[in-house]
C-alpha cells in the first residue's frame, strides 16, 4: 500500500481550510454566516467579519489545517502498514 506524504497533505488541507475561513470572514461582512464567524472567532484570536479579521483567520486556519493534515497523514501511514 502506498503511503501519504504528511507534509503535502498538511499543506493541502491547510490551504483549503484557510480559503474557507477567509471566505466565511468576507461573507460575514455582508451579514451571511455571522454565527459561524463568531464561533470560529472564539477559537482563532483576531478573527472577525472584517478584511483584516478574515486574513488573520486565514492564517490561523492554515496553521490549524496544516497540523490536522500532518496528523491525519501520519496516522494513515501508521495504520496502513
Amino acid at each position: 500500500m502506498k503511503s501519504i506524504a504528511p507534509n503535502a497533505l498538511g499543506v493541502a488541507i491547510g490551504a483549503l481550510w484557510a480559503l474557507y475561513v477567509f471566505f466565511c470572514g468576507i461573507t460575514a461582512l455582508f451579514g451571511w454566516g455571522t454565527t459561524l464567524v463568531e464561533v470560529l472567532g472564539s477559537l482563532y484570536i483576531g478573527y472577525g467579519p472584517t478584511l483584516a479579521g478574515a486574513v488573520i483567520g486565514a492564517v490561523w486556519g492554515f496553521v490549524d489545517g496544516y497540523i490536522a493534515g500532518v496528523v491525519i497523514g501520519w496516522i494513515y501511514n501508521k495504520l496502513s502498514k
